[in-house]
């Protein structure tokens, strides 16, 4: 896990540093300066994941995925949302039931 781990450390640093640049030139840049157009763009990217999963395609599978992670980095950057805001969710669910959870989350 630490080589992913080790990437999207790298690459949140690189989106970071897109930001305020040259829409024109930075498709980063763009992103992070259109909240909404980010957003579409990763639902866009979670769209083409879900296909490449139920036709069992591994290879699309990966590299939609690699699409995945890179938009979401993007608009989690663009909201101000941090990484370890994320990860401080997760934690709070560690060790708890994925059912009970989430059915604590409806009420």
């Amino acid at each position: 896990m630490s080589r992913f781990t080790d990437v999207v450390a790298r690459l949140a640093a690189v989106i970071e540093s897109r930001r305020g640049g040259d829409a024109s030139t930075s498709y980063t840049a763009r992103l992070l300066a259109d909240i909404d157009y980010a957003a579409k763009k990763l639902g866009e990217e979670a769209v083409e994941t879900v296909i490449a999963a139920a036709q069992g395609d591994r290879d699309a599978l990966t590299a939609e995925s690699a699409d995945l992670i890179y938009h979401w980095l993007v608009l989690i950057a663009a909201t101000g949302v941090s990484l370890d805001e994320v990860a401080a969710r997760l934690e709070a669910r560690e060790g708890a039931s994925g059912l009970a959870e989430k059915a604590a989350r409806l009420k």
